[in-house]
């Protein structure tokens, strides 16, 4: 009888596998976790925090905070389906650099003011604009089904492979992933329309 074969690095299964190793406390699981999310995230965070919100730190810094946050609660994480720790991980990280943003916007300007230069800071209309956006984004993405909701974090946000989505969302084929992908952006377009239906 043949053994099972082992699961893949980008196979959303050997990720709870490897969340349940590493609550048990399996330290080389949670290096693996470490190793696994720091990549993702750093490349969904890359550019979502503005140069002036930054201050000594840069996105490896806040992404290695967000996942040591993480850590630090992980008893209390039960993963309930396969994409529910990078979910999980996502809204910690966008939480981080929401923080970031308010901080730098209430401490102001390092450098001295000079009414030759115009400030680097986004106009309050900018903020208000931008902060809708966001947030009609973000409740069309909760109103997808997970497997949408996935398919669009794997793909937009995390700018995973075509083989990586197709993994990660469990398809035969690119194709079929490529197909996933599609459906659920056309139904987000649907959810962010302000013609949606209340």
């Amino acid at each position: 009888m043949e053994s099972p074969p082992e699961p893949s690095a980008n196979d959303p299964e050997s990720s709870v596998v490897l969340i349940l190793r590493a609550r048990d406390g399996d330290e080389g699981a949670m290096n693996e976790l470490f190793q696994r999310y720091s990549r993702r995230l750093k490349i969904w965070a890359h550019g979502r925090l503005p140069a002036w919100a930054r201050g000594p730190a840069d996105t490896a810094d806040v992404v290695q905070d967000t996942l040591l946050q993480v850590i630090r609660k992980f008893d209390a994480f039960v993963p309930q389906h396969e994409g529910a720790f990078l979910a999980y991980v996502r809204l910690t990280l966008r939480n981080n650099i929401t923080d970031r943003i308010r901080q730098a916007q209430r401490r102001g300007p390092v450098e001295p003011l000079s009414s030759a230069k115009t400030s680097p800071l986004p106009s309050p209309e900018q903020d208000a604009i931008a902060a809708e956006l966001l947030d009609r984004y973000e409740a069309a993405l909760e109103r997808l089904r997970p497997d949408q909701r996935e398919a669009i974090i794997a793909r937009i946000e995390l700018r995973l492979s075509w083989p990586e989505v197709a993994a990660s969302l469990k398809k035969p084929s690119i194709p079929a992933a490529q197909m996933a992908v599609s459906r659920a952006l056309v139904r987000l377009a649907r959810e962010m329309s302000p013609a949606r239906p209340a």
